[in-house]
Order: structure tokens, then sequence, then C-alpha cells
């Protein structure tokens, strides 16, 4: 399932400035709410037993360590490859009626190219595979499944006919066609959703969470998205199950993205 535009448009959060009325600045540009507000914190900074400053030293190794933004300001124009270890997908039903049953998928990729400038012409990419899945099962399976052919759970989830039919259709793919903002950190992405065979468009509603770095990545931004949607599997041949198995399918993602190595 490519999720493709999906992670995009929410990163769409191009930098709001905020100019606040400050009083009449001094000739080095200094306003007197500039004044008070470094002579607050000089006081909250000895009332809490620190040095004057102290505190904005602080902030600025946190940032320094990893601790991310929420702008597109300084994003590079580049490519960026899915942090797998770092994402999660999953799917969710609702079982009989009355509760949430939510399974995972643990291998999918995706490339995201992206363009700060104009959020919503970048393209991402996003592929899963539907036979590798996790899912909370602690039984016994092959005892209470005896005529079942398959020796798990989430085996059968997989390649069982009545759900994800990996045998004959080994993979899910979404792929983007157009994006929209809807806030400063939000948007919403169409694109093509192939499951099971069929190909149905689908959108998803995506938040931009921010653009950091860590030591061990240097220099190189690492941007972060989550996204959500939900289909009826139904439109896709999925009909088994009804009345035990919801017909809506709730998709979810978080993940983050790191720029390539030039």
């Amino acid at each position: 399932m490519k999720l493709t535009h999906i992670l995009l448009t929410g990163a769409s959060t191009l930098l709001i400035a905020a100019c606040d009325p400050a009083g009449p600045a001094d000739e080095a540009g200094t306003t007197q709410n500039d004044v008070a507000a470094e002579d607050v914190e000089a006081a909250e900074d000895i009332a809490e037993g620190e040095e004057p400053g102290d505190a904005d030293a602080a902030e600025t190794a946190s940032t320094d360590a990893g601790e991310g933004t929420g702008n597109l300001q300084g994003v590079a124009d580049a490519t960026y490859a899915l942090d797998t270890a770092h994402a999660f997908l999953s799917f969710t039903v609702i079982h009989g009626g009355i509760s949430e049953y939510t399974v995972h998928f643990t291998d999918f990729d995706a490339t995201l190219d992206f363009n700060p400038a104009e959020p919503a012409t970048s393209m991402i990419e996003v592929t899963i595979d539907p036979m590798d899945l996790s899912v909370n099962y602690p039984s016994d399976f092959k005892a209470g499944h005896p005529d079942i052919e398959y020796e798990t759970w989430p085996e059968t989830l997989s390649k069982d006919d009545r759900f994800l039919q990996a045998d004959e259709y080994p993979e899910i793919t979404f792929v983007s066609t157009s994006a929209e903002r809807t806030g400063d950190n939000t948007g919403t992405v169409t694109g093509d959703l192939t499951f099971l065979g069929t190909t149905r468009p689908v959108t998803m509603d995506v938040t931009y969470k921010g653009v950091g770095s860590t030591p061990w990545t240097g220099d190189r931004d690492i941007l972060a998205f989550n996204a959500t949607t939900t289909i009826n599997r139904s439109e896709f041949g999925q009909e088994s199950l009804q009345g035990v198995i919801s017909d809506e399918v709730t998709i979810e993602f978080s993940g983050e993205f790191l720029q390539d190595e030039e």
C-alpha cells in the first residue's frame, strides 16, 4: 500500500510567522517588552536555583539532541526513505459489533520525494506485504481450529480466502493522485488503493508531526507523519463474515522518514 502522497499534505504546515506588537524599540532594536520578558525569565531561573539563561541552554541542547520542530523551514528538498524501525501500520475492524480488533502489518516500506516549498506536489510510494502480520492470539490455534490448513492465526489472516488472500495477491499498494491542505499541520491525500486485485480511490487524513534529526543521522532530516482512513472492505470484493466482522476497516499509520544520503 504505497502511502504515497499520504504523508505529505499534512506537511503543508508551511511556516507561520508570528508577529507580536512589542512597543517602541531602542536603537539596538530591543523593545520594552523584550526587556521585561528577559527580567521575568531571569527571575524564574534564580527562583529555581539556576543561573540566568540556563533554561535557554538546556532547550538548545535538547533541540541539538534530536527534538523536532513543527514547521518546514530549512527542510531539505530530497528523497526520504521510511525508517521501518520507527513506523507502524495497522487495520482495525469491529468484532461481533462490540469491540475493536486490530492487526498490525510488520513488513511495509515507502519512499517519499518531498518538496517543502510545495508539499502537495510531493510523491510517496508505500508497499505492504500482507504475508507478515502481528496479532494477539495467545491460545493454541491448531487445537482450537483442527480443520484449518494453516498453522497460526496470522498465517490464516494472510492466506485464507476469507481474509487477505496473500498467496494470490502478494502486495497491497497505495499511489497518490491529489492532495489538499486543511490546516496548519493537516491535510488530505487522495490516491489509488489496490487491495485483493481491486483498485479504488481512497482519501486519507494526514497530520504532519515535524522535522528533527539525531546525532547518528548527521545532517539528514527526519520527517514524521500520521495518517488514517476508513474503507469498506466489500468495495474491494471481501464480503466474508458479514455481521461478525464490520464492513468498515480503519487504517492507521504513524512513522518517520529519513532523508537519503547524497
